[in-house]
């Protein structure tokens, strides 16, 4: 038997120093928020292995880089993002947070310019960038995937072809 520790009381809980949740149940629900194998990465990731395409998971696509993609193939080079639409800003669903606007507006204004920085230096190394928000669906997705991956695949085995020996 595991005697479980009580849950803070909300009225007398205060946040850890340097902390950015107005609330016990805040910081708990931010701290399992996931950021990977999201229900819409799985629902894409499905489809394109169906497919019979292969990719690695949550990869760095530029060794250098710290950050990594949601779908990397590597040899064609494309690297696919499911972006959510409160981290990265959707423009059609992303709505501020009234507690603490200040550092939201920060926090989310850095996670999409670093998404843009991200797309750029990925574009300068001859990487296609996709970017999807989890409420596309996922079937629309996939096809983009499908289609970019097989062009890119294709254009490398013609200029595979084309090298003299």
């Amino acid at each position: 038997m595991t005697i479980q520790p009580p849950k803070p009381d909300s009225r007398s809980w205060t946040p850890p120093e340097g902390s950015w949740a107005s609330s016990a149940a805040n910081r708990r629900s931010m701290l399992g928020n996931r950021n990977r194998d999201t229900s819409p990465e799985r629902a894409l990731r499905s489809l394109v292995h169906a497919a019979g395409l292969r990719y690695r998971v949550a990869t760095k696509p530029l060794a250098g880089m710290r950050r990594t993609a949601d779908l990397v193939f590597g040899p064609a080079r494309v690297a696919v993002f499911v972006d959510g639409c409160f981290w990265h800003g959707c423009p059609d669903h992303f709505v501020a947070p009234k507690t603490n606007p200040d550092y939201w507006r920060e926090k989310i204004g850095g996670n999409v310019r670093r998404d843009r920085d991200t797309d750029a230096r990925l574009a300068e190394a001859g990487w296609l960038v996709l970017r999807f928000w989890e409420h596309e669906s996922a079937e629309a997705c996939f096809r983009a995937v499908l289609e970019a991956v097989s062009s890119r695949r294709e254009a490398l085995a013609k200029r595979g072809a084309a090298r003299p020996e």
